[in-house]
């Protein structure tokens, strides 16, 4: 072909590509088929066939000086110490392995998950042995770089250079060699903005629903973002927001790190969305600068409603407390011992669970017996009734408190994982599987103690086969192999109705009278008749045993309803003791919000005027009704748990 002639072609060619383009933008992969073969024909890359992006990334590689025939297989860059290079990332790695197992056990058959630290070397690499085994003749292993300059045009690597989600579908990229790949990548950015890797979803063939995949991709890396900020900032407050109330605990929420005094320390890229703002005009205000509330009247209220609702200027945001570090609450001074004359600390789990509440005392005692003959027991109670803490109690008053007490959250371990996770499974059981496989939880639990909590979540396919569990005492992991006998005490735990879920065809009536051997109910907090006793206990766990509560408050907190029981409680005397002075030892209505105590204050007050006069009129009551507790809560028109509280607090006996 002559000189004259090529230039021509190029010339004509150049002219038809804006046409070209047009006719090929329903299918790129055909369009850089194209681009490829005038690259290899021509020695130059035409301009109009690729996607911009995409041909952005492909100069570049020809600046790397690549070829895109080359085998390449000279430059391949790889760490010379593997053992420390994941050492190094060990954080990036823990935060991102539950979203990696959920990719592998959902796309793993069909093509490999990878996490990448910021230079595009590759961390961690999962999927299915077929797949993963030639991939390593290709250079998908760990260590090894994936940058640009090194692999040319490729998720891994242009994700890292363009900061934003990348989708490369076969040809795409730019070596032949890896053409027959269709890749998803989206960026990994810590709570300060900056890159710090990538999660990459690499599958054999033309993908024909790259939108749908960049969905799952991006869902993935926004969940692996949310624990790496809160991981970067554990010793601070940590404030979820958003413009609708339901995007809460999404992987769309924004997310704000706050020191005590109101002053933000980091915001998620989310966060700076919503709020219409960049990092560098956010970072270092205030709360009260962003949303008009101090620190303490907005933690006061996400404390007392979890969530709260502020007006700002850039319109109503919701907000969630999702971290409160112990590290804020004042050193407690220390504490002298107690006089003689004093009751010796109890030593009893089942009577520090329960103290002041007789009836508990009793269910939580048969439990207790109901353990040692193997007799399941089942936990009912409001959301927040401390029903792990009560399962744990029961745990370390038997004879398995030396061996392992197992918790596990069936509301929150995703669907496709909970078989799994309970189970175990072998090594190659299904694709993706790891390495070794998996000691499911029922092992891990052989010898003590196993707490299924939120057991009215468990999906209804897999409670026959935790029932077969329950039954023969015996489990095998998934794969197959041999079947462990079990040796574990069982306790289940629910806040719902599980006879109107069985009565609904929602759970299993076999299973749940398997559970239910012995029940044993909760009381929320406002049915607590030691209201005292149950403040004192959480002041010692919180460090501060030293402070007390002014009488006149402790009544007000008893009379208050508690929709969030033990944890807003806990909350509650957490917030009053980061806000106390270091000199101080009583919690007063100065240490509680002006909002929380307009809540307090709109309370009924039983008679009118039992608030001005308790004890003369307790007094004078219970002496008309011959000392009966139960017929002076009756003429006083209030509760005899809350009489009883009343009388605790004032010295009655």
């Amino acid at each position: 072909m002559s000189l004259h002639y090529r230039e021509n072609k190029n010339k004509e060619a150049d002219i038809m590509a804006p046409r070209l383009r047009q006719d090929l933008i329903s299918d790129p992969v055909q369009a850089a088929r194209i681009a490829r073969e005038r690259l290899q024909a021509e020695g130059e890359l035409p301009s109009g066939y690729l996607r911009d992006e995409i041909e952005a990334s492909w100069r570049r590689s020809l600046e790397a000086g690549l070829d895109c025939s080359g085998d390449h297989g000279d430059i391949i860059d790889e760490v010379p110490d593997l053992k420390a290079f994941k050492e190094q990332h060990e954080l990036l790695v823990q935060v991102a392995m539950p979203e990696i197992e959920q990719l592998t056990h959902q796309f793993g058959d069909q093509g490999l998950i990878m996490l990448a630290n910021a230079d595009a070397r590759i961390l961690a690499l999962e999927g299915s042995d077929h797949l993963i085994t030639p991939s390593r003749q290709l250079a998908l292993r760990q260590g090894v770089s994936w940058s640009e300059a090194n692999r040319g045009t490729n998720a891994v690597g242009t994700a890292v250079i363009e900061h934003r989600p990348v989708l490369i579908n076969e040809e795409e990229h730019f070596l032949d060699k890896v053409a027959h790949f269709s890749c998803t990548a989206s960026p990994l950015f810590d709570a300060d903005g900056h890159l710090m890797g990538v999660l990459d979803l690499t599958r054999v063939g033309h993908n024909s629903q790259p939108q749908d995949t960049l969905g799952v991709i991006q869902l993935a890396a926004r969940n692996i973002e949310g624990r790496l900020f809160t991981s970067q900032y554990q010793n601070r407050i940590v404030l979820a927001f958003h413009t609708r109330q339901q995007y809460l605990r999404s992987a769309w929420q924004g997310l704000v790190a706050l020191d005590e005094e109101g002053r933000l320390l980091a915001i998620n890229e989310q966060g700076c969305q919503l709020l219409g703002r960049g990092r560098e005009l956010i970072v270092g205000k205030t709360i009260d600068e962003l949303v008009g509330q101090s620190v303490g009247l907005l933690l006061s209220t996400c404390m007392r409603q979890r969530i709260a609702s502020v007006q700002t200027r850039s319109g109503e945001l919701y907000c969630e407390l999702l971290q409160f570090p112990n590290r804020l609450l004042p050193v407690a001074p220390v504490v002298r011992p107690p006089s003689v004359s004093s009751p010796l600390p109890n030593s009893d789990p089942l009577e520090r669970f329960a103290t002041g509440e007789p009836r508990l005392q009793r269910a939580m005692r048969m439990a207790a017996k109901a353990m040692k003959q193997d007799i399941p027991v089942l936990l009912s109670g409001e959301t927040g009734s401390g029903k792990e803490v009560a399962a744990k109690a029961l745990h370390d008053a038997g004879e398995r408190k030396e061996k392992s007490f197992v918790a596990v959250n069936c509301a929150a371990i995703p669907e496709g994982l909970i078989e799994s996770e309970l189970f175990g499974y072998r090594e190659g059981a299904f694709t993706g599987s790891r390495k070794g496989g998996m000691v499911g939880r029922f092992q891990q639990a052989n010898g003590g103690t196993l707490f299924l909590d939120e057991i009215g979540d468990m999906p209804l396919s897999l409670q026959a086969r935790l029932l077969r569990v329950l039954q023969e005492r015996k489990v095998a992991p998934l794969g197959g192999g041999e079947e462990v006998t079990l040796d574990i005490a069982l306790i289940g735990a629910t806040h719902r109705d599980l006879k109107q879920m069985v009565a609904e065809g929602r759970f299993r009536e076999d299973l749940y009278y398997r559970l239910n051997g012995v029940c044993v109910r909760l009381p929320a907090v406002r049915e607590r008749q030691d209201f005292a006793g149950l403040c004192e206990r959480l002041l010692k766990h919180l460090g501060r045993a030293d402070v007390a509560i002014e009488p006149d408050l402790q009544i007000r907190l008893a009379d208050y309803s508690w929709p969030g029981n033990f944890r807003q409680l806990e909350t509650v005397l957490k917030v009053a003791l980061a806000f106390m002075e270091t000199d101080e030892s009583v919690l007063t209505e100065e240490h509680l919000s002006d909002d929380f105590l307009d809540e307090l204050d709109s309370l009924p007050a039983g008679k009118g005027t039992l608030q001005e006069t308790q004890e003369a009129l307790i007094r004078e009551t219970l002496s008309q009704h011959d000392g009966k507790v139960a017929a002076a809560a009756k003429a006083l028109g209030i509760s005899r748990a809350t009489l009883y509280r009343r009388m605790k607090v004032l010295g009655i006996e």
